[in-house]
């Protein structure tokens, strides 16, 4: 995957007369988004198409939230146009087309503070900085996240030898023994990518599957070893090697199983934490920022919201749900700092038919 990088993003002077052609010296930006996973990527893209300028302000070393930083190499089965795509791909896609419209892209910055000014402004404090927006949209995914652990002894012995909570690279499991244990999205994909690359796959799990009823039906019919409902891993054991070797766990009817196993990822959810977002005055709601689902607009003026993050009835947590709240965000940001804008811009061909001709223009 093509990652941008802070040393390879885009830079912008923040201070220098007439920056943003007011003459204080502040650099403003029309919008600037904070997150850079498929959502806040493909905000910047439509932003682009809008004529808005556009910073994208990410904590992480590299773009694309949690699909760089947890699963690069699970495949993602339900976004438009992709019968399956690995997640590194479909990153490397999504940055290319945010590059079309140019944006500031500003890595392993993270934004600790909000601040609407007397003129209308938004002022942005980070760990680099300050940084000015007329509007801003989060898209910050589910904030930080840490993976929930295996409370079973010795397992954090066995961290980084054997035992996974962010497993990156397929080649790391082939030919070997392979338990996962989890029954949400990201166990059962994990169990239908590696199964035909481990020499075994276990599944072990304690309730019902949490995943896609697609996805849980190509687990049914695979090689996979499911054991289920009702069972847990209970002890895990370290090789001579110091490296893990086995497991035990616990079926239905209390009885325990020995089996081996050389890697085992553990993914039993995460505990999300929004950080510095929670000082900022939002209207929160288990951890997510409640929006006006007609507009994307949080209950700060300015500031919208898209992707995970936001919250409201009958939201589907869905990187195609964020994509079309990115585009309701993006219109209504527009339309916030120029109300003589159009909301709606038409489609993108439109849209890019009209910026040719006046390109052709302005060249003769």
């Amino acid at each position: 995957m093509t990652a941008v990088t802070t040393e390879q993003m885009t830079t912008t002077p923040t201070t220098g007369p007439g920056a943003d052609g007011t003459g204080d010296g502040r650099d403003i930006f029309d919008i600037t988004i904070i997150g850079a996973g498929p959502t806040g990527l493909f905000a910047a893209f439509y932003a682009g198409l809008r004529g808005a300028k556009t910073q994208v302000i990410d904590a992480l070393e590299e773009a694309g939230g949690a699909l760089t930083a947890i699963y690069p190499e699970k495949y993602i089965y339900d976004v438009i146009g992709f019968p399956k795509v690995l997640a590194k791909d479909f990153v490397e896609r999504c940055l290319a087309q945010a590059d079309r419209s140019d944006p500031t892209i500003r890595l392993n910055e993270e934004v600790t503070e909000l601040e609407r000014l007397d003129d209308g402004l938004i002022r942005l404090g980070t760990s680099r900085g300050e940084r000015f927006s007329r509007t801003v949209i989060v898209c910050a995914g589910v904030g930080a996240f840490e993976p929930k652990r295996l409370t079973v002894d010795g397992v954090k012995e066995l961290e980084g030898h054997g035992v996974h909570y962010f497993a990156k690279r397929v080649e790391d499991f082939r030919d070997k023994d392979v338990v996962i244990v989890g029954g949400g999205d990201s166990a059962v994909d994990w169990a239908v990518t590696l199964e035909p690359v481990a020499r075994h796959v276990t599944l072990i799990h304690r309730s019902k599957f949490r995943a896609h009823e697609g996805t849980v039906a190509e687990l049914e019919a695979s090689s996979v070893d499911l054991r289920f409902p009702g069972c847990e891993t209970v002890a895990v054991r370290a090789g001579s090697d110091g490296h893990l070797s086995g497991l035990t766990f616990k079926d239905a009817a209390g009885e325990t199983h020995d089996i081996a196993a050389q890697e085992l990822i553990v993914a039993i959810g995460f505990v999300a934490d929004l950080g510095p977002l929670k000082t900022w005055g939002f209207e929160i709601q288990r951890n997510q920022v409640v929006v006006d689902p007609l507009t994307m607009a949080t209950n700060i003026p300015g500031v919208f919201a898209a992707g995970d993050i936001a919250t409201y009835q009958a939201k589907f947590k869905l990187i195609a749900t964020g994509a079309a709240e990115a585009v309701t965000a993006v219109n209504h940001a527009v339309t916030s700092y120029d109300p003589k804008a159009r909301l709606d811009a038409g489609h993108s061909t439109t849209i890019m038919e009209k910026r040719d001709k006046v390109t052709a223009a302005t060249a003769n």
